[in-house]
């Protein structure tokens, strides 16, 4: 493989607030403009959905404090890491051992580090599909060879993910070194069960596979659903990483903060690469961890209520257009739309939608080749504006039906 195509693979016209690098060729233009105010899909509204109360002023006295907070530990300053693994392990049901947490540069900077630890040129990698784009890219990247596991999400039994676990088996008989995955899942927003999260850790221990477990959006879980920490659990493999990070959820996305925590072998080989990456998670940044976990009192709850009315809103409108299905969302705020097929692709229509209608989705493809009649939309959003421009959407799709 050449330098080209190793980064050939690493597209990003279609990452979320990557729109304008889009180059549009003439396109298939139907009916007149549908105008409103644009809205962008790809990504959350931090402006709809303001950043945790207290977060400046922590980011400001930070800056304040000048070096001390500047030039921490390439792992994180001491004092943040020994509060946040506390806070942690309480929401997340488990002790972090000593030396087994490092603060990132934003929860992709966490999943970069945790790969590059784990994944040797020719490693066998297992990954779910549909799930985070990136999950592929950076196996790729890494020269990993990927084995891909369903998730039959559209046909599981309701509060499982549909993850195939035979076919996880058969990867791990097969040679996989490690397997991750988004939970809840990104795109589709489904959780996995007790039974499911039990059977992964069970089957990871028996072939001595690595995890690495995406757990993003743990926090943002909807009425009547309930969410199993993998790291909780009786039987867990000897080698296992968390991710998480003050960022969707809590609007904190422009800090860039994650977490990454588990085994300390696995820790440190992520230190190591972190040294060379980006030396460390940003400084003066670091000081808004102190708000997380540290909310006022029901902002949590409230801001997880608005976003299922923004759900429930959403999906109700999908049940109105014939051929047009979504799964509910059980956590997180993506919803993953299936559509009828249109008489131009799916790439066409998604920057039809931009330019004729104010709409910006992201396709399905990039959680899957396979998901050509799909797209993703982040509906964490004023109500009112997403409202409009997913009427406007199914109105233009309207124009395209074949």
């Amino acid at each position: 493989m050449t330098i080209e195509e190793k980064f050939a693979t690493l597209g990003v016209d279609n990452a979320p607030g990557q729109e304008s690098q889009q180059k549009d060729a003439p396109l298939d233009l139907r009916g007149p403009k549908l105008e409103g105010e644009p809205v962008d899909f790809s990504h959350g509204d931090v402006d709809a959905h303001t950043p945790t109360p207290g977060s400046f002023e922590l980011f400001a006295a930070g800056v304040e404090e000048g070096g001390a907070q500047a030039y921490t530990p390439y792992k994180g300053r001491n004092a943040i890491l020994a509060s946040l693994a506390e806070r942690i392990a309480a929401f997340t049901g488990a002790e972090i051992p000593e030396g087994g947490i490092i603060l990132t540069p934003g929860t992709q900077g966490a999943l970069f580090l945790a790969m590059g630890a784990n994944i040797m040129p020719g490693d066998k990698v297992a990954i779910v599909e549909p799930d985070y784009f990136a999950n592929r890219k950076m196996t790729e990247f890494f020269g990993g060879e990927m084995i891909a596991i369903p998730m039959h999400y559209e046909t599981a039994e309701a509060g499982a993910s549909g993850i195939d676990l035979e076919a996880l088996e058969e990867a791990f008989k097969a040679g996989a070194k490690l397997f991750l995955f988004s939970n809840p899942n990104n795109p589709v927003g489904c959780i996995y069960s007790f039974d499911e999260i039990c059977g992964i850790a069970a089957m990871a221990k028996k072939y001595g596979a690595t995890l690495i477990v995406d757990e993003l959006y743990s926090r943002q879980v909807y009425s009547g659903i309930n969410y199993t920490h993998l790291r909780a659990q009786k039987e867990i493999p000897e080698n296992l990483i968390t991710i998480i990070g003050p960022s969707k959820t809590e609007s904190l996305s422009g800090y860039r903060l994650g977490a990454a925590f588990g085994t300390p072998a696995i820790i440190e080989r992520m230190e190591k690469l972190q040294a060379i990456m980006s030396l460390r998670c940003g400084g003066y940044n670091q000081a808004v961890f102190n708000c997380w976990f540290n909310e006022p009192e029901g902002w949590l709850a409230d801001r997880v209520k608005q976003h299922e009315a923004i759900r429930d809103m959403i999906m109700a409108k999908c049940k109105q257009v014939p051929g047009v299905t979504a799964r509910a969302t059980d956590g997180g705020s993506y919803l993953f739309i299936t559509i009828p097929e249109l008489d131009v692709s799916l790439h066409q229509f998604i920057k039809i939608a931009r330019a004729h209608a104010g709409v910006t989705i992201t396709p399905g493809t990039e959680f899957g080749p396979q998901y050509i009649h799909s797209f993703r939309i982040n509906f964490s959003q004023d109500k009112n504006k997403a409202e409009a421009a997913m009427d406007r959407l199914f109105k233009l799709m309207e124009l395209y039906r074949k």
